[in-house]
């Protein structure tokens, strides 16, 4: 095997590309978008994921192009405050964690690989053939030893090879939206949240950036939509936030104009296997552990160094899958226990974490309080040990 096709240049395709390069094959990447995209939300890198970033050299540039996010303050309809949380006090800015820029870790990668990996951009896999042989929308087609699906929940790659996305998804109950919009509020690396019975509005800007994001989450049943109509996803955003106080009808307006909108359930991905035949699945393709979490990304790191070294070591993908599997079954337990937390679903359970939120900073056992919060997420981006592979 030494020609491998990625579908997707996001981060689990990116960091496919750069540990199959480095073990020395040929790679290709193919993005439906007409260039590497960009932007996008603050994700963490923790435990385990770490360890791979400084594996590729990297991790000093994550550091510096950190969130450094320094408080969140929650806050009423009418715009009084009502708490508010140092980042610093579950280990923020000091602890042992990254929180970057999606689009910047993702340029990270691809600036990593741009000049051995040969990308396609602007087009997609229509075809994948029992002999390897690809075909594509507009290129010509052509024969791969292998085809790495790393194109998001959403799976191109996993739709033609292993059937409809219905049968291996597990909604959470919940909808996501987030997009930018100006920094109307003045926020300095801070957070500003909103929260009802239901549904949670919060809006971030992060060092470096003038703008901020909007993110909403609401519970709800699932909804029939057209994953890339995106008026159609803007409508049903302003439906589920229609009567939320605060600064959400002006955040909503905002996200009317937005261009770089995305709107999703919350959901996960669960296969028996993440291979097929000349098709293997790495990142949210193979097992989206949802927004929730809190460890999509890490998880797509971690799987793209176990997939290249186990490839490249004579593992395979039966490898792959025996040393990843218990990794990424720890991290899907925690989207469930999460989303509780990020959206609450009553106003009792509401005015309970408000005041606990207030009360926390004081309270004599804190740090267990803490440790309760943080440990299960902590053990979970370190439920691995990494092999060191030979390249």
């Amino acid at each position: 095997m030494t020609n491998i096709l990625i579908s997707g240049a996001s981060i689990a395709g990116t960091a496919t590309a750069y540990w199959l390069r480095r073990h020395g094959y040929a790679v290709t990447v193919v993005e439906r978008a007409p260039a590497i995209r960009t932007g996008g939300y603050k994700v963490d890198l923790r435990g385990a994921a770490l360890q791979v970033i400084e594996r590729m050299g990297l991790l000093d540039a994550v550091r510096a192009r950190a969130t450094d996010m320094r408080v969140a303050t929650y806050y009423d309809a009418s715009g009084r405050p009502l708490a508010t949380v140092d980042a610093d006090l579950f280990g923020g800015r000091t602890g042992p964690d990254a929180e970057i820029m999606r689009g910047d870790l993702n340029k990270l990668l691809y600036d990593l690989t741009r000049d051995d990996v040969e990308y396609i951009f602007d087009d997609s896999i229509t075809g994948i053939a029992d002999d390897g042989t690809v075909t594509f929308e507009r290129s010509r087609p052509r024969t791969f030893d292998l085809v790495v699906g790393a194109d998001g929940a959403h799976s191109n790659v996993r739709r033609l090879t292993f059937g409809d996305e219905s049968a291996c998804t597990r909604d959470l109950g919940h909808y996501i939206s987030i997009c930018t919009v100006p920094n109307t509020l003045g926020l300095d690396r801070e957070e500003a949240v909103h929260a009802t019975a239901g549904r949670t509005a919060n809006v971030y800007s992060t060092r470096q950036d003038t703008r901020a994001k909007a993110l909403f989450m609401w519970s709800s049943p699932p909804l029939t939509y057209d994953h890339r109509d995106v008026a159609e996803q803007k409508k049903l955003l302003a439906q589920a936030m229609d009567g939320v106080g605060w600064q959400v009808p002006a955040l909503l307006d905002a996200a009317r104009d937005a261009d770089d909108f995305y709107f999703d359930s919350v959901a996960q991905i669960h296969l028996d296997r993440w291979s097929k035949g000349r098709v293997v699945l790495v990142g949210d393709a193979g097992y989206c552990a949802s927004p929730a979490s809190g460890q999509g990304t890490s998880l797509a790191v971690v799987g793209a160094y176990v997939l290249a070294g186990e490839l490249a070591t004579g593992g395979g993908t039966d490898g792959y899958e025996r040393e990843l599997r218990p990794f990424v079954t720890a991290n899907q337990a925690l989207g469930p226990a999460n989303i509780k937390g990020m959206v609450i679903g009553s106003r009792a359970a509401l005015w309970l974490q408000l005041t606990m939120m207030r009360l926390l900073p004081h309270l004599p056992g804190r740090n267990r309080m803490i440790e309760r919060i943080t440990g299960p997420i902590a053990r979970a981006a370190n439920a691995i040990t990494l092999k060191t592979y030979e390249h």
